[in-house]
């Protein structure tokens, strides 16, 4: 049998692609965690992008004389402050929405340079192998021997404070996530008949690579770029809340958190506001990758069907 009746023609191919991607268009669309995350997802941007015009006050305006004022529901709560004011009398609804702005900049930007780097690095391990597969393999293992908050921490007190310190420190400790599970996927899928009829016809590594074991990995990878959103969120949370992420002046979901400590049994929505952000935000990346990936899958769209 030669190598063009075991790949087939170009077009049938290309045919088949267009037919899978369709298909794969319609099964996104059926999908409830795909609307329910994409849609808590879509909010949250929006709040992010409009938050000048969609929050009632400046969150770091300071009204001393309604400290601790309860939400508007309550006996005593205010329609000014829709979740009531934190200790210093700052507007907590407003501090969350712009804390939206941080939160999902760090959460895209370090989920694509972890992708970027952790599945190129999976690509070529696990396509070419040999002693370019033993080495990166022996690079992620001796990283992945650091504890991710201890190496976190190390980088950011090298670094500094800032947006872009978090994403770089996020990128640099979650890679490894995305190399080793991405390579596995990679060793598999360079086994498949399509793969070896496409050497075969002649096809260079590179255009192997992108047109056949790439496009066979990527369910695999939009769900761990979902995971790493939330990861991303869970961390600058964490490192906010121990002023470590971003200057005093910037509003972060973490700060809140730490700012509500002293406050928390008296004023608890001061920190159950901050708590719901995060949650539902991971929630959503969680759901969305899920469901991205039953849609693009062939393998899990029969399962679930």
């Amino acid at each position: 049998m030669s190598a063009i009746e075991l790949s087939g023609s170009p077009e049938p191919r290309a045919a088949e692609r267009a037919s899978s991607l369709r298909a794969a268009l319609r099964e996104l669309a059926r999908q409830p965690r795909v609307w329910v995350g994409g849609m808590i997802l879509l909010l949250a941007m929006a709040l992010a992008v409009f938050a000048p015009w969609i929050a009632p006050h400046d969150p770091l305006d300071q009204d001393l004389l309604h400290m601790l004022a309860p939400p508007m529901w309550s006996p005593d709560g205010s329609a000014d402050y829709p979740l009531g004011t934190d200790g210093l009398g700052r507007c907590v609804l407003s501090r969350a929405i712009y804390g939206t702005r941080v939160a999902l900049t760090v959460a895209i930007a370090a989920a694509w340079g972890s992708m970027l780097l952790g599945s190129t690095l999976a690509l070529l391990g696990g396509y070419f192998g040999g002693l370019l597969d033993r080495l990166i393999g022996y690079v992620v293992d001796l990283w992945m021997s650091f504890p991710p908050v201890v190496l976190s921490l190390v980088l950011l007190v090298g670094l500094g404070t800032g947006v872009d310190k978090v994403i770089l420190a996020v990128v640099l400790v979650d890679w490894t996530r995305f190399c080793r599970v991405v390579r596995a996927d990679v060793l598999v899928t360079r086994r498949r008949d399509f793969v070896l009829a496409a050497q075969l016809i002649g096809f260079s590594h590179w255009r192997t690579m992108l047109r056949e074991v790439l496009p066979a990995v990527v369910p695999l990878t939009i769900t761990l770029f979902s995971i790493e959103m939330g990861i991303a969120i869970v961390v600058e949370a964490t490192l906010s809340f121990i002023g470590l992420s971003v200057p005093p002046e910037i509003t972060t979901w973490g700060q809140m958190l730490a700012d509500a400590r002293n406050d928390m049994q008296s004023a608890i929505w001061v920190l159950l506001t901050p708590i719901v952000c995060i949650i539902v935000s991971v929630l959503a990346c969680n759901l969305l990758g899920d469901g991205v990936r039953v849609a693009l899958d062939p393998r899990l769209r029969h399962r679930v069907g």
